[in-house]
C-alpha cells in the first residue's frame, strides 16, 4: 500500500518537469513575438499620417480661410488708396490740357475788329513792321531771291491787324479742304500782288519763293487758312506759307 503513492509522486514530478521544460523553450519565442507585435503597433501604418502632422494640417486649414480675407482686405485698401491718387493725376493733367485747347480755339476763332480799325492798320502798312517785305512795282520783282531769309510770319510782324473773315463764310470757302487757282496774274496794289477769291480781295505781303514757276497762280492748287493770321498755301510746295491780308 505504501508503494503506490511513491509511484504517483514520481509520475507527477516527471510530468511537471516536462511541462516546465517545454514552457521554458517556447517562452522566448513568445516574448519575441510579443515585442514584434508591440513594435508593429507603435509603427504607423503605410499611408497613414502621424497625429502631429494631422494636427498641423488642421491648423493650416484653419488659418488659410483667415488669411484669404485678410489678403482681400489688403487689396481693397490698396485700391482705395490708389483711386484718390489717380484722380489727382487726372486733375493735374486737365489744367495742362485746357490752355492748349484754348490756344487752338483762339487760332480757329480770330478776334473780330471793325472795318475802320482794319483800314487804319492797312493805311499804316502794319505788315511791314520788324523788317517785313517792302513790295515792288511789278510781279517778277516780288519774287524772292532767298525766301527763307526774306519772308516773315505774322508773329514776327507783330501780329495780324487786318480784317477778319466771318467764321460762317470762312468755313464755306477757306481752309485745307477748299482748293482754288487764281488763274489770272495778280495785279499790283500798294506795291504788292493782289488777287480775288471767295468774295474777298487779298494782298500778298510776302515774296513768293524763287523756285516757284512764274505762272504758279494758274498751274498750282492753292488754299487759304488761318493761323495767327491768314496765309496762302501751295499744294505743290507743302510747308510754305505766304502771309496775306484782307484788303478793304
Amino acid at each position: 500500500m505504501k508503494r503506490i503513492p511513491v509511484i504517483r509522486m514520481a509520475t507527477l514530478v516527471l510530468v511537471f518537469g516536462t511541462i516546465a521544460t517545454a514552457y521554458a523553450q517556447h517562452d522566448p519565442q513568445d516574448e519575441k513575438q510579443g515585442k514584434s507585435e508591440k513594435q508593429q503597433a507603435k509603427q504607423p501604418k503605410q499611408g497613414a499620417q502621424p497625429p502631429q502632422q494631422q494636427q498641423r494640417q488642421q491648423d493650416v486649414r484653419r488659418q488659410q480661410p483667415r488669411q484669404q480675407p485678410k489678403q482681400q482686405q489688403d487689396a481693397r485698401r490698396q485700391q482705395t488708396q490708389q483711386q484718390p491718387q489717380r484722380q489727382q493725376d487726372v486733375r493735374r493733367q486737365q489744367p495742362q490740357q485746357q490752355p492748349q485747347r484754348q490756344q487752338d480755339v483762339r487760332r480757329q476763332q480770330p478776334r473780330q475788329r471793325t472795318q475802320e480799325q482794319a483800314r487804319a492798320w492797312q493805311q499804316q502798312r502794319g505788315w511791314v513792321q520788324q523788317g517785313g517785305w517792302q513790295g515792288h512795282s511789278s510781279w517778277r520783282q516780288n519774287r524772292a531771291q532767298h525766301w527763307e531769309n526774306e519772308h516773315r510770319t505774322w508773329g514776327q510782324r507783330g501780329g495780324y491787324g487786318g480784317y477778319y473773315i466771318p467764321q460762317s463764310r470762312f468755313s464755306l470757302y477757306f481752309g485745307n479742304s477748299h482748293s482754288f487757282r487764281i488763274r489770272s496774274r495778280p495785279t499790283i496794289f500798294m506795291g504788292y500782288p493782289r488777287f480775288q477769291y471767295g468774295g474777298f480781295s487779298f494782298m500778298l505781303v510776302d515774296p513768293w519763293p524763287e523756285y516757284w514757276a512764274d505762272d504758279w497762280y494758274d498751274t498750282d492748287d492753292l488754299y487759304i487758312d488761318y493761323s495767327d493770321g491768314y496765309y496762302l498755301y501751295n499744294r505743290r510746295h507743302p510747308g510754305i506759307a505766304l502771309a496775306i491780308t484782307v484788303v478793304l
